[in-house]
């Protein structure tokens, strides 16, 4: 009962410390917030008053600029004419139609300096008596100030000396000597009976210097010009043009007299409670009076809902909080069990996550390691002597597996790049190749849809560029991929060129789209779009009249030169590929998450078209780390295009040999100067398949239409030796009908007879579908099927020409040192798969390497006993009995023993030189997750190859093993 007791007196304190707390802090922030309020009033009180100080300077300032321009016109046309060109009409009349140039000022006087001795004459010419300002006749001394010339509203003081009054004696003995306007006291204006002040200035004669003495400045003084100021109605005017007038008190003294000021405007405030208060000091002009404009606020700022609402919100807070902690000691326990619930979840994630990671490698494993047998194959059987049919054939296999993979990858890649583990290479390659091989990855598809496939690159283009082709072809195999995917009827055409060439396409696709909006409409004569295939395309501003700019009348055969672009390493420049289709388009709502991982355009597109959403995602992370960015241009039932730009270099051609370049086809050159017609109504697939032809070496002359086609060949319109030489004639299926183009035949044979020419040229049809090359018949020497690509053009004249195609020499890309590197290595090839023990085994033969080969762990490790003759040795990871990891530690253990007996039978001196035994071991195997490799490193393996691989990588990775060993043998 006593803890108890104990415990809730102890409760009770702190709950009364804590409410004591809780109460300073909301009058802490209730003094703050009334503090800030102040500030905040007091500042905005600085700024109004500061403003109207400054206004009511610069109004004050222009208008005494008036006065001292009235004054330098009269010394002007008053005493430099004789006679004067001034009288009391003029000046009158002269001041009142200027009068909007000072209108601060009631009216200004100008009263001539006469001496004693002059008085008499000066009465008699003007015809009056000078009186004081009492109305009264002056009285004789020393000189005279009387009024000549006023302005109507100052008509009063006509007649009137100013030397009579004693203030104005002053300001106007003061004004002469410092050349400066005076002020008077602040007195009541005749007439308004508001305060103002007289300013005063003096009028010299011609000719004084800027720099003349006080004397010299009296002696040349001829009069005095006066104006007064209604200072009432000029600060009245001022303050009514401002806001916040309504809220502020303004006060303008004269302080000349600190001890007693004068007041020139306002009255004081009858509250003298309101604390803020600030004074602007005024300036004049007038260095002997000083001025002061005094500013507070009518009422006092009123205090803010906030001041008295944030505290007591602070205090409901305080409050809450103490309740809220009172709460969680009470919820102590629950919480802690659920952290212990959170625990054993959280290893259970994390033992899934390391099961995810071994289904992943397990699958990638499985999938892998067929496809290293069909690649390696493949591979081998390139190495063999094909036609190029067949050389063809195979390619054409090799890259659809190789497209296989890179879908497997797909996801990998995904992860390496959000984990930002994602790195690009930089070696040479061909381009045109390049793009070929992506466009024969889709080819079957699109001839089953009968849709014109095609791609056409730029003679600004380099050959040889300098980058990743991996990704490359990732992006392209993507966004080539959907464009077939989503294309019913029409084309896909794949474009390639520099933007350094092209400004305004770069500005064109980069910066603006024109999703779901008409633009300019580019047609032909029969009403089709003038584009590949006569369908409308999304972007109609690639329009025909642009892409003519991107075409060359060069020599198809003249090689670029790369020194142009490569006259500093440094120089880069931007590769422009665009993808257009003529598909189904992205629907409006879906274009803004079209890059999103895993996102479809709608619920449709997995049913209909398959796919998992990640393509694009991929290619824009991948544009984006080559240095350029990837958008498009679509509308729904139109289609779309795909642009992205990327940061190349040229490389130069002596860097063709490079091992790590992808595949490129070199092409035959028995072509060259061939000359060919072609009959295509359209201008842009004519453009693309003249490209193709001129990659050849063949010259093509392009025709709108069969009677077109007739002339040239039959030597119309200036091309009569055109025929000298003519191979080919190229026609496309839609331009030719057989009813009634049988002209064409007739006249081929008629020039045959008449021997015009020794052989009639090989007549060629274009078509998009398989099942077109058997509806022309006989007529035709060859049908060719669509997409082309220069290397399908040479197999085709090849078999159609029978001209004799050199033969490649077998590793004429490889260096000459990498035989040499590998004769005579023994070379021991782990793996429980017989196909991959072939692939890897002719793939080192064929460099002349002695290849041994095993299918365990544990043969393995009895052939590898000491003292053995193998050079190095291939592992396979899985393997059933004893995987890969287990074998390479044993192997490990017997080099150690063996190294261990052997330093035992040394000498002191023969350690020193002593070898240890250590037999390079390269890993094989599918899996290609982070986990894997570092189980390879931490087993005592040295190096990693993943499935499937080629030959250059069997080579690149046993050169490296190797390399010690050939040094020393050396």
């Amino acid at each position: 009962m006593g803890k108890q007791a104990a415990g809730t007196g102890w409760r009770s304190a702190a709950a009364a410390a804590w409410v004591v707390v809780a109460v300073a802090c909301s009058a802490t922030v209730h003094w703050h917030l009334r503090r800030e309020t102040m500030d905040r009033a007091e500042e905005r009180l600085v700024s109004m008053c500061e403003e109207r100080a400054r206004m009511l300077q610069e109004q004050f300032g222009v208008t005494v600029n008036h006065v001292h321009a009235l004054a330098m016109l009269i010394s002007t046309f008053h005493f430099e004419k004789r006679p004067s060109a001034i009288d009391q009409d003029t000046f009158a009349k002269y001041t009142a139609r200027t009068s909007f140039e000072r209108p601060l000022l009631n009216g200004v006087a100008y009263a001539q300096r006469i001496f004693h001795h002059e008085r008499e004459m000066f009465e008699r010419q003007q015809g009056w008596i000078m009186n004081t300002m009492k109305r009264e006749a002056a009285p004789p001394q020393d000189e005279y100030a009387p009024v000549i010339f006023s302005q109507d509203t100052l008509s009063y003081l006509a007649r009137i000396d100013m030397m009579s009054g004693e203030e104005d004696r002053e300001n106007i003995l003061r004004a002469r000597a410092t050349g400066k306007a005076v002020l008077t006291n602040p007195f009541r204006l005749l007439g308004s009976n508001h305060l103002g002040v007289v300013l005063t200035f003096a009028v010299y004669r011609p000719g004084l210097a800027v720099d003349a003495s006080v004397e010299q400045h009296v002696e040349a003084t001829a009069g005095y010009l006066g104006g007064a100021f209604d200072v009432e109605s000029l600060v009245e005017n001022l303050l009514s043009k401002l806001a916040g007038n309504q809220d502020i008190v303004v006060n303008v003294y004269d302080v000349t007299n600190a001890s007693e000021p004068m007041a020139m405007y306002g009255t004081q405030s009858p509250d003298g409670k309101i604390p803020l208060l600030h004074v602007s000091t005024l300036d004049f002009g007038d260095p002997f009076r000083r001025h002061e404009m005094r500013c507070r606020y009518k009422q006092k700022p009123p205090l803010p809902w906030s001041a008295i609402t944030n505290p007591l919100g602070a205090f409901v807070i305080w409050m809450l909080v103490g309740y809220i902690i009172c709460a969680a000691w009470s919820r102590y326990d629950k919480v802690s069990e659920d952290c212990r619930k959170m625990e054993e979840l959280k290893t259970q994630a994390e033992a899934a996550d390391v099961a995810k990671s071994q289904f992943l490698a397990t699958v990638s494993h499985e999938i892998r390691t067929p496809m290293n047998g069909v690649l390696g194959m493949l591979d081998m059987l390139l190495g063999t002597e094909l036609t190029m049919t067949q050389k063809d054939f195979a390619q054409t296999a090799q890259m659809c597996g190789r497209a296989l993979i890179t879908l497997i990858n797909d996801v990998l890649d995904r992860a390496k790049i959000e984990a930002g583990k994602l790195e690009l290479e930089a070696v040479p390659f061909d381009l045109r190749s390049l793009m070929d091989d992506v466009i024969s990855l889709f080819s079957s598809k699109s001839r089953e849809k009968c849709i014109e496939l095609a791609v056409f690159v730029c003679d600004h283009v380099p050959k040889i560029v300098i980058g990743d082709p991996w990704r490359y072809r990732q992006i392209l195999t993507n966004l080539v991929g959907n464009a077939v995917k989503f294309t019913e009827r029409g084309h896909v055409f794949v474009r390639v060129c520099l933007s350094d060439n092209s400004k305004l396409e770069a500005n064109k696709v980069l910066n603006g789209t024109m999703n779901g909006k008409d633009g300019k409409v580019d047609t032909v004569a029969n009403g089709a779009f003038n584009t590949l295939s006569g369908f409308q395309a999304a972007d109609e501003r690639n329009s025909w009249e642009y892409f003519k700019l991107l075409l060359s009348d060069k020599d198809p055969l003249d090689e670029l030169d790369c020194e142009k672009f490569n006259q500093n390493d440094s120089d880069c420049m931007t590769l422009m590929i665009s993808i257009e289709d003529t598909g189904v388009g992205i629907p409006l709502h879906a274009q803004d998450r079209v890059f999103t991982p895993f996102m479809q355009a709608d619920s449709s597109t997995s049913r209909n078209y398959g796919g998992t959403g990640i393509g694009l995602s991929i290619s824009k992370c991948l544009a984006e780390l080559m240095g350029g960015q990837i958008n498009f241009t679509s509308r729904p039932f139109v289609g779309s295009t795909f642009t992205f730009s990327a940061v190349i270099k040229c490389a130069c051609k002596d860097t063709s040999s490079d091992p790590k370049r992808s595949l490129s086809e070199v092409l035959p050159t028995v072509f060259k100067g061939m000359k060919a017609i072609l009959v295509d109504g359209r201008p842009v697939r004519g453009a693309v398949t003249r490209y193709h032809l001129n990659r050849l070496g063949i010259i093509v002359q392009v025709a709108n239409n069969l009677s077109m086609g007739l002339q040239t060949f039959s030597g119309q319109k200036g091309a009569t030796g055109f025929r000298e030489k003519l191979s080919m004639i190229f026609i496309e299926s839609d331009i030719w009908r057989p009813e009634t183009d049988i002209q064409l035949l007739n006249l081929l044979h008629e020039l045959k007879n008449n021997g015009q020419v020794h052989e009639l040229p090989k007549l060629v049809l274009l078509v998009t579908s398989e099942a077109d090359k058997d509806r022309y018949g006989s007529t035709f020497d060859i049908v060719m099927c669509k997409p082309i690509r220069a290397s399908t053009i040479a197999s085709c004249l090849q078999q159609l020409l029978k001209v004799e195609m050199p033969e490649r020499k077998e590793n004429q890309n490889k260096p000459s040192f990498l035989r040499s590197l590998l004769i005579g290595k023994n070379i021991l090839i782990v793996d429980d798969n017989k196909v991959n023990l072939r692939v890897a085994a002719a793939a080192l033969k064929k460099y002349g390497a002695n290849v041994h080969c095993v299918e365990s762990g544990k043969d393995a490790i009895s052939l590898l006993q000491q003292p053995h003759c193998f050079d190095a040795c291939f592992m396979d990871v899985q393997m059933p009995e004893m995987d890969g990891f287990e074998a390479t530690r044993q192997i490990r253990k017997m080099e150690m023993k063996a190294n261990e007996e052997s330093m035992n039978m040394l000498t002191s001196a023969e350690r020193s030189t002593f070898i240890e035994f250590h037999l390079p071991v390269l890993a094989m195997t599918a899996d290609v997750i982070q986990a894997t490799y570092e189980e390879c490193i931490k087993s005592g393996m040295d190096g990693y190859v993943s499935k499937p691989f080629d030959e250059e990588q069997l080579y690149q990775a046993v050169s490296r093993l190797v390399v010690g060993t050939t040094e020393s043998a050396v």
